[in-house]
């Protein structure tokens, strides 16, 4: 077998099958087993549900919530971070700014600093933040604890989430707290699929919406632009785009709408 990075999700694969399409109980258990995570049998699928899998069994099917439930309907959380650095194996999230999003309202809102001894001097330029701001804070364990349990099963959302969803496996990997198993979503994608534009960073759109965001490279902040940014875009999507998972699909350009 290839060798797996030590940040990689073993449940990856058998997640986005489920995407897709529910899977019969017998033939998802026996998936399960071949990915070698953390337990096995029903103790294995308990563990995915803990790690934010929208999981739910209905009769002889395991399928995922995001398939069914209306995007209005829909848990999301809008998640950014600040880093030391570039490259979660050699550095570590040092601000996390979280806001859980339900039904066209902010519902709840997670903001914290983490303990790290090194901070460089162009990251305190890029962000303002200095080691006098988190020498103080909350270890990486107890604020990654903290955030996962705040996260639960809601979807992803980030812009450029790539970057912030694996920044964030990597640090619950690192505090062995499992890996993140949400379903996620772009806020890139998502503008580029909806809003025209000729750049779609943050600040860019920030300016071009008329957001009005005053602060940047705060991870809080951030996070309410890329909310923002969302329902900018959710106001123009198809009206075929119904659940959560036709709004990822839509975002990646693989969406096919029923005939």
């Amino acid at each position: 077998m290839p060798k797996r990075s030590s940040y990689q999700n073993p449940y990856e694969s058998l997640l986005e099958k489920l995407a897709n399409m529910d899977m019969p109980r017998e033939q998802f258990m026996e998936s399960l087993q071949r990915c070698r995570g953390f337990g096995c049998g029903d103790e294995e699928l308990r563990l995915l549900h803990i790690m934010g899998a929208p999981l739910v069994c209905e009769g002889d099917l395991v399928a995922l919530t995001t398939r069914t439930t209306p995007i209005a309907e829909q848990r999301f959380c809008f998640v950014d971070v600040e880093t030391n650095g570039s490259d979660p194996s050699k550095s570590q999230v040092i601000e996390i700014g979280a806001i859980l999003y339900e039904n066209g309202a902010i519902i709840d809102r997670f903001e914290s600093f983490v303990f790290c001894s090194q901070i460089p001097e162009s990251i305190t330029e890029l962000t303002g933040i200095s080691l006098d701001d988190v020498i103080n804070a909350p270890t990486l364990a107890v604020v990654m604890e903290q955030f996962h349990h705040f996260l639960g099963t809601a979807l992803f959302v980030a812009h450029n989430v790539e970057f912030d969803y694996g920044f964030l496996n990597a640090m619950l990997m690192r505090c062995n707290l499992g890996w993140l198993c949400n379903r996620k979503l772009c806020t890139i994608r998502l503008a580029r699929k909806t809003i025209p534009a000729t750049h779609y960073g943050l600040a860019a759109l920030n300016t071009q919406l008329g957001i009005g965001a005053p602060v940047l490279h705060r991870a809080y902040a951030d996070a309410l632009t890329a909310l923002k940014i969302f329902e900018y875009a959710l106001a123009t999507v198809p009206p075929n785009v119904r659940t959560a998972e036709d709004l990822i699909a839509f975002s990646l350009g693989s969406f096919c709408a029923e005939i």
